[in-house]
């Protein structure tokens, strides 16, 4: 169910925004889609290995560990190491979706995974130290660590307080 709704809001977006982007006479549909094609063609490439990858992993991660430290029943004990997880993970999407798949597989909680995926795009220590840190400068890097930090824990208690009203 959430599937279907998730596919009907991303096609009333994309509607909503070619009917947008008709109105305007300098943007032609054939270039956006050209251009879209061109994007899409290397993620065509890896996403099949990365997805290989995910069900491999699975079948390598300790069952039994994951769900004492990581499963639904690890609460906000699991949330706040689910964060540093998740803040530690080093890579991109091709890594970091695959390993929140197996972990998924081996019974890593839904509010726990929402909390690893949220710390990844937003705490990643290996971006701070390679990118963010030596461009934008270490104060400021501090200050949205500071400000960002937070994030990835609510997220994931709100994830529990919405699976809660869920049920």
């Amino acid at each position: 169910m959430m599937t279907v709704i998730a596919y009907g809001t991303i096609a009333l977006l994309l509607a909503v925004t070619a009917l947008a982007a008709h109105r305007r006479a300098d943007i032609r549909h054939a270039d956006v889609a050209t251009d879209a094609w061109i994007q899409l063609q290397p993620l065509l490439l890896r996403l099949p290995p990365a997805l290989l990858a995910g069900v491999f992993l699975a079948a390598l991660v300790p069952e039994q560990q994951v769900v004492a430290i990581l499963g639904e029943a690890s609460g906000l004990r699991g949330i706040l190491l689910a964060t540093l997880i998740g803040g530690l993970l080093p890579g991109g999407p091709m890594i970091a979706f695959p390993l929140g798949l197996a972990l998924l597989e081996a019974g890593m909680g839904v509010p726990q995974m929402v909390t690893l995926i949220t710390a990844w795009s937003v705490l990643a220590v290996h971006r701070l130290l390679v990118f963010e840190a030596p461009m934008m400068g270490w104060r400021f890097t501090g200050l949205r660590l500071l400000a960002s930090a937070p994030l990835a824990p609510a997220a994931g208690c709100l994830t529990l307080a919405i699976e809660a009203l869920a049920r």
